[in-house]
């Protein structure tokens, strides 16, 4: 059976009040640009549900998009009747028989938001699977644990029948929470930690540090790899800014104690973080760090490096174990990307004992002998913007097995 349409349940948008129709046009922004490849397609919103209507175009290429699309509790592909009864029963029928196999059992599940509806959820529910009972032989109810669920929604205009529920990413619509800019390494957990904050809402753009020659063209090439992948959220759109790092790092070397050098250079990092954010008019730093995984992510390190800026600091994986970022990194497919051998600035530089307890006094008191304030608005006023779209994004991207 050919599907007409989809339609999409929004779930947490739902709990909105007299704004939530700020948050639908953003899902229909979201989905509009996830779907530019459909150029057929026609969506239509209403205060409680989403559809996108097919007009010839592929629904399973669409599914795989809605798939990974934030603001999405759920959706099912669904056929549209009248409120006719005769033309209800043959639809539920058909989209039974589309799916029928020996051996399965059945039951219809109404939904009856049309409550002018002459007859009720038992009515029609016992209508509908005595039509299908007498066109299907040795075929068994089984109200508590189908094979096949029929489920049925009566609304004011029309009948949506489907027999699948999909599970979305949840969350809200990107754009819906305000833009940050995402500190972008080559490792496992920053990708990992923009996935998580796009799936709250917020646009994301990244902001990656590179200082050849110590860091390759292949390291630098990695974080556009991984910026593609999180693209993919965002109907493949993304902005991502090369920071040239090395007379930063260099200077840091030469000036600064080497225990200190770490605490140091994530200063700069987040000092040069977040002038990029005024300029492109962002709200907050998103950070993959961990509590506790290495010298620069204790809570010490953290009021230390933090004292740079006002700026809010989100830290989606801040409670979560090293075992269960890399699930996520692997559901999400930048596990493979990440652990390429192609290391990033923070890595290159590491002290052979990194102060794991720095004192905020003493880190001012080293940085008050260097003048990087020349140094971070060259480094600002020469970064590279790199703009992903679906036009030059990998034909063969996949965003992984979320569910």
């Amino acid at each position: 059976m050919n599907y007409d349409r989809i339609l999409i349940r929004y779930g947490e948008i739902s709990t909105k009040g007299r704004n939530r129709t700020k948050f639908v046009e953003k899902l229909k922004r979201s989905a509009k640009r996830a779907l530019t490849e459909f150029p057929n397609i026609i969506i239509e919103t209403t205060r409680d549900r989403m559809y996108i209507l097919l007009n010839g175009e592929n629904g399973e290429g669409i599914i795989e998009k809605l798939k990974i699309l934030p603001g999405i509790q759920s959706f099912s592909p669904v056929i549209k009747t009248s409120l006719e009864l005769e033309e209800i029963k043959e639809a539920a029928l058909q989209l039974f028989l589309n799916k029928y196999k020996v051996g399965d059992t059945f039951k219809i599940s109404t939904r009856r938001a049309n409550k002018e509806y002459p007859l009720d959820t038992g009515q029609l529910n016992y209508a509908l699977g005595s039509h299908i009972l007498q066109n299907v032989p040795d075929l068994k109810v089984d109200v508590k644990n189908p094979t096949i669920d029929v489920q049925v929604e009566v609304r004011t205009e029309a009948v949506y029948l489907s027999i699948e529920t999909i599970m979305g990413a949840g969350g809200m619509p990107i754009g819906s929470s305000g833009k940050a800019m995402l500190m972008l390494s080559g490792g496992i957990d920053s990708p990992v930690a923009g996935y998580m904050a796009m799936k709250r809402g917020v646009e994301i753009e990244a902001v990656h540090f590179f200082s050849p020659p110590f860091t390759s063209e292949r390291s630098k090439q990695k974080v556009v790899e991984l910026a593609e992948k999180l693209s993919l959220l965002n109907g493949g759109y993304f902005t991502l800014h090369i920071v040239p790092f090395t007379a930063i790092q260099q200077l840091i070397q030469k000036q600064i104690p080497e225990n200190y050098t770490m605490t140091a250079t994530r200063r700069m990092m987040l000092r040069i973080t977040d002038e990029i954010r005024r300029r492109f008019e962002g709200l907050a730093i998103v950070t993959g760090e961990s509590l506790g995984q290495v010298a620069s992510q204790t809570l010490e390190s953290m009021l230390a490096i933090n004292d740079v800026t006002s700026t809010p600091i989100l830290r989606p994986l801040i409670t979560m174990d090293k075992s269960e970022i890399i699930d996520i990194a692997k559901r999400i497919d930048t596990h493979h990307i990440s652990i390429q051998p192609y290391e990033d600035c923070c890595t290159v530089f590491v002290p052979a004992a990194p102060k794991t307890k720095p004192k905020l006094e003493k880190v001012q008191y080293y940085e008050s002998f260097v003048d990087f304030e020349q140094l971070i608005q060259e480094a600002v006023d020469k970064i590279e913007t790199i703009q992903i779209k679906p036009d030059n994004n990998k034909k063969d991207q996949v965003f992984g097995e979320l569910f």
